[in-house]
């Protein structure tokens, strides 16, 4: 194969406030999961860095949870669909399809010869269902409940049992199978979050938005103790995950803490204190083998370290919402892939480890569109927030002082020698030198776009919405308009000069690349034509004679300069979405990202 997918550095599960959020757990122990927009994301737990994405749903998918037996996933979205696919096969072969009920599926629970499945949601008179994975045949009913349910378990060993936990404050328990109501749980005095059974089915747990954790024989489902008395947190409870061995609960909380209890002696082991933060709040949590993870609202999935509670032993971090655009640099002899998203985050990732963080301090606070580094090491960026940024990539601190506020929206820049930065707004063109504004032109007689600058400076190229190219000469603190405009085929999506400012490629919504000659004032080089839809992103490679382009088609081409019939295809690079921006760590190594919130790393290899 010409490409090869290296890398995946993987999104962040999708979290709201005030709403749990399921992590799954390998029944080997490898992995975890947890899901993003319409994908389902699976995750190394010693080494996240190693993700796999599955994008099988057509609408959002809430919870996933493995087959204890490990060889399938159960996953369940927005529209009441439950997929169950095999995790084996790169390819995720879908075994079957049902719909348990109408409305959204929020959580799942397998008994443990891994042949019936339960579901619970948000149905319309149904709220749950309980059936054989191979037919879909029910084997009883989940009744009990007048609202949405939560949260469901099935005991692990015979007598089988099931408990379900209700926005009607209410939990229900169950014996089978066929399983059958056999009474309600009404110890809560608010929402029921998550019920789970110990691993060995001697107890099951049940925790509530009212703070509580209540602790109930698995075989009967009598109440057996309150943990910590009256109250086991001063916020609400969103999850739970008992120990391998059953003796000890983890448990996750809107006031910002996750907690270790030793369930038989009704105590606290640790408390974890995660923050103070409205973003600390704690909305999920797995433990499993020796590793315990809880969710913050901000997407963050912390590693907890029983030796020392105030401090994760790692946080992985990431995008949990769109990514818009991206830059590579190269510091310390590392490549670095910078990223920012819809929600303003610029987040960085070491191309090798995948290990990643963010800068510290306040950021922009509205979608990042444009980002570039300059040649003083700066990441330059541009928001929705109507500022443009310079961050250094030494502190990777967002100091207060560097920040321009433009006048109206900018929507794209590029940097050039000199400490220039020309940026393109909503219906204006700046030119910035060292950081400060010095020249605009108000009103081009165009809606200019997207912009490059000449790597040697002195010539910046501004794509409009025309369809034209319009050059302008860098002279001093001011920009004057050249006499020649380059015509693109359609609407100018994005331009980009070659490393060595000797070709300008030109994308458009007309799906065409045109390519210009420089040196030969700027006469038109090839057309390079292969998308079916709009062409959004493109980038050169560092060997000159190599480009990239992303187009709405969710293809991605590298093309080769000197003949645009040899081209590298990746169909589907991020298979829901097309690919939002692109740039090469190095000749043969690309990297992509898209509304998938994930960044990709492909190995090109040329005929």
């Amino acid at each position: 194969m010409p490409f090869e997918n290296k890398k995946v550095f993987a999104s962040l599960p999708q979290v709201e406030r005030g709403v749990s959020k399921i992590i799954g757990g390998d029944p080997k122990g490898n992995n975890f999961l947890y899901t993003n927009g319409k994908c389902v994301v699976i995750r190394n737990i010693d080494n996240p860095a190693i993700a796999d994405i599955y994008t099988e749903h057509a609408h959002q998918v809430v919870v996933a949870k493995y087959a204890p037996s490990g060889f399938y996933i159960a996953s369940g979205d927005v529209s009441g669909k439950l997929r169950i696919w095999d995790t084996t096969q790169k390819e995720h072969l879908l075994k079957y399809e049902y719909q348990p009920f109408a409305g959204k599926i929020k959580d799942i629970a397998w008994t443990e010869d891994s042949k019936r499945l339960a579901a619970v949601g948000e149905g319309r008179e149904k709220f749950g269902a309980v059936f054989l994975w191979d037919t879909g045949s029910s084997v009883g009913e989940i009744s009990g409940h007048n609202k949405v349910i939560n949260s469901v378990d099935i005991k692990q060993t015979r007598p089988y049992r099931i408990v379900t936990g209700s926005d009607d404050n209410c939990g229900a328990f169950f014996e089978g199978p066929p399983f059958k109501f056999k009474f309600t749980i009404s110890d809560h005095s608010r929402f029921v979050n998550c019920v789970r059974f110990s691993p060995d089915g001697n107890r099951f747990a049940t925790s509530s938005a009212d703070g509580q954790i209540f602790v109930y024989d698995g075989k009967t489902g009598e109440k057996v103790c309150a943990l910590g008395g009256n109250k086991a947190h001063d916020g609400g409870i969103y999850a739970i995950s008992w120990s391998p061995d059953s003796t000890h609960l983890l448990s996750a909380s809107g006031d910002k803490t996750a907690k270790i209890w030793d369930v038989g002696a009704n105590s606290v082991v640790s408390t974890f204190n995660m923050g103070s933060n409205v973003l600390d709040q704690q909305l999920g949590c797995l433990w499993q083998k020796d590793h315990l993870l809880s969710l913050s609202l901000s997407g963050y999935i912390n590693y907890l370290d029983k030796n020392n509670p105030n401090k994760p032993l790692r946080v992985i971090k990431g995008h949990s919402k769109s990514i818009q655009c991206l830059t590579v640099h190269k510091n310390g002899g590392k490549s670095y892939i910078y990223s920012g998203s819809h929600d303003g985050h610029i987040n960085y990732w070491d191309s090798e480890t995948g290990e990643n963080d963010d800068f510290s301090g306040k950021g922009h606070t509205n979608q990042v569109s444009r980002m570039a580094v300059d040649e003083l090491d700066h990441l330059v960026s541009c928001s929705m927030d109507d500022t443009v940024r310079y961050t250094s990539l030494t502190k990777r601190d967002y100091s207060g002082q560097d920040v321009v506020k433009m006048d109206v929206q900018p929507k794209c820049l590029a940097v050039g020698p000199g400490g220039y930065t020309v940026v393109i707004c909503i219906g204006q063109i700046i030119l910035m030198k060292n950081k400060k504004k010095c020249f605009a032109i108000e009103d081009p007689g165009y809606e200019p776009e997207v912009v490059a600058v000449h790597p040697g400076g002195g010539t910046t190229a501004v794509g409009g919405l025309d369809g034209n190219v319009y050059l302008y000469s860098i002279q001093g603190t001011s920009l004057k308009i050249d006499e020649k405009t380059l015509q693109a085929k359609g609407p100018v999506t994005d331009l980009s000069y070659s490393h060595d400012g000797a070709f300008l490629a030109v994308c458009d919504a007309n799906k065409v690349v045109t390519v210009f000659s420089v040196a030969d004032g700027y006469a038109e080089h090839n057309i390079f034509y292969g998308h079916h839809a709009k062409i959004v992103c493109l980038a050169w490679s560092p060997d000159n004679e190599h480009f990239a382009s992303g187009g709405m088609d969710m293809m991605v081409y590298v093309w080769t300069l000197s003949d645009p019939e040899t081209r590298v295809k990746i169909p589907d690079a991020h298979r829901l979405h097309h690919v939002s921006s692109l740039a090469w760590l190095d000749e043969h190594t690309l990297v992509t990202t898209s509304h998938d919130a994930s960044v990709k790393e492909w190995s090109i290899s040329y005929k």
